[in-house]
C-alpha cells in the first residue's frame, strides 16, 4: 500500500510542473486522495460490503469532487489532475498511467445490470477537461481525447480525438508517433488538424471560386449589353465575406 502510494506521489510530482513538493500532494491533491479513498471503497466492495462502499465513496465525492465508483477498476500511476466534477462509473476500467481532467465522465449508456456498460481505459490515455466517453468499449493505448469532446464509439490506439461528437483528427504519421510516446496536457496534441474545420475551409474556398467565375459572368454579360461594368456591384455581401472569414 505505502509502495503503491510513493508512486502516486512521484507521478504527480512528474506529470504537474506546479507542484512543489511530496508534503503538497499529500495535503493539497484531491486526485490523489480520490484514488486513495477509490482503493478503500473498492476493497470493501470485493468483500462484499456493497452499501459501506457507496458511502466511502460518497464522502471522497464530498471531501474532494470526485465520484469513483466502488466497482470500478483503477490502474497504477493513474493521475486525476483538478478533478473537480470527474465520474468514472461502476464497470469503468482506467489502465496504467492514464491522466483525466476536471469535468470528465466515463459513462455507461445502458441499463443492462450485469454488463459492461462504460468504457475502459487502456495505458497512457489522456481525457481532456470536460470530454465525456460514453460507453461500454474501448479506448486504445495513448490515445488523447481533446477537452469537451464526446466519444460514443472505440477509439483507436495512439490517436487523437476531439469535437462534437467526437472524430479522429488528422496527424502526420511522424508527429503522430512522437507526440503521442509523451504526455501532453489536457491531451492536446501539436499539427493534429481538425476535419471538420478542414472541411469547412474547403466549401469556404470553393464558394469563394465560384463568387469570382459568377462575377466574371456578369461583367462579361453587361459588356456585351453595352453597360458600365464598373457601376455592377459585386455578388457577395463584404459584411457576410467578413463574418465568414472570422468564424473561420
Amino acid at each position: 500500500m505505502f509502495e503503491r502510494i510513493l508512486e502516486d506521489i512521484r507521478t504527480i510530482k512528474e506529470r504537474d510542473p506546479a507542484c512543489k513538493g511530496s508534503l503538497e500532494v499529500l495535503i493539497a491533491y484531491p486526485g490523489f486522495h480520490a484514488v486513495q479513498f477509490w482503493r478503500f471503497s473498492h476493497w470493501c466492495w470485493i468483500q462484499g460490503w456493497f452499501t459501506f462502499a457507496r458511502w466511502v465513496s460518497h464522502v471522497a465525492r464530498f471531501l474532494t469532487g470526485i465520484e469513483i465508483h466502488p466497482g470500478a477498476r483503477i490502474g497504477r500511476r493513474v493521475f486525476i489532475d483538478h478533478g473537480m466534477g470527474t465520474v468514472i462509473g461502476e464497470t469503468a476500467e482506467v489502465g496504467d498511467d492514464c491522466t483525466i481532467y476536471q469535468g470528465v465522465t466515463l459513462g455507461g449508456t445502458s441499463l443492462g445490470r450485469g454488463e459492461k456498460r462504460h468504457p475502459t481505459l487502456e495505458e497512457g490515455v489522456i481525457v481532456g477537461a470536460g470530454a465525456k466517453v460514453l460507453g461500454g468499449w474501448t479506448v486504445g493505448r495513448n490515445a488523447r481525447i481533446g477537452s469537451n469532446a464526446v466519444c460514443l464509439k472505440p477509439i483507436a490506439a495512439e490517436t487523437t480525438v476531439v469535437g462534437v461528437p467526437g472524430h479522429v483528427a488528422g496527424e502526420k504519421r511522424k508527429a503522430q508517433e512522437a507526440e503521442h510516446s509523451r504526455f501532453s496536457a489536457y491531451g492536446v496534441v501539436r499539427g493534429a488538424e481538425d476535419p471538420v474545420t478542414r472541411a469547412f475551409v474547403q466549401v469556404k474556398r470553393e464558394l469563394d471560386a465560384q463568387r469570382s467565375t459568377i462575377n466574371a459572368l456578369r461583367l462579361e454579360l453587361e459588356k456585351l449589353r453595352g453597360a458600365d461594368a464598373s457601376r455592377i456591384p459585386p455578388l457577395e455581401d463584404p459584411k457576410e465575406q467578413s463574418f465568414l472569414d472570422s468564424a473561420l
